[in-house]
């Protein structure tokens, strides 16, 4: 994903009206300007999708604190009406079976029997996945497996 990508959705949103969709992607596309001012270079698409995951990040963090906190269904509709927009925008996350039979193909490997290499297995989990998945519920099986 590039930034002209994100400039031609937030043009997209504004001409539909979708509120929710063009107030996320502006917030989305200032956190791009301002990593590109700190470094001083455009950022990759690489860098732009990383950048999309952090604002999915802390985005799903207020989610989290709105539901919790449970006065203002309004502003807990509108943040999960955001996730779910970022959400489309990222590639799939690779979860469960599907996420577990990579962890045992990764052990196989690596040939790693103790805890000790867990953060090789992870990283490599990780590498494979192209970092589509939950780092925490992957050392998670990774800690099971282990022991």
């Amino acid at each position: 994903m590039d930034k002209a990508f994100i400039d031609m959705e937030i043009k997209n949103a504004m001409r539909s009206g979708d509120k929710p969709r063009l107030s996320i992607l502006r917030l989305v596309k200032n956190e791009i300007d301002v990593r590109e001012k700190e470094t001083r270079a455009e950022l990759t698409d690489a860098e732009v999708t990383a950048t999309l995951k952090k604002v999915l990040k802390q985005t799903g963090e207020t989610l989290e604190g709105s539901i919790k906190a449970g006065t203002n269904p309004e502003r807990t509709a509108l943040l999960q009406q955001q996730v779910d927009v970022l959400e489309g925008y990222l590639p799939r996350q690779v979860c469960g079976a599907e996420l577990e039979a990579i962890v045992d193909r990764v052990l196989a490997e690596t040939g790693v029997t103790d805890k000790r290499g867990m953060g090789q297995v992870i990283s490599a989990v990780v590498a494979e996945t192209g970092g589509n998945c939950d780092k925490a519920e992957v050392a998670k099986l990774v800690g099971a497996k282990l022991g």
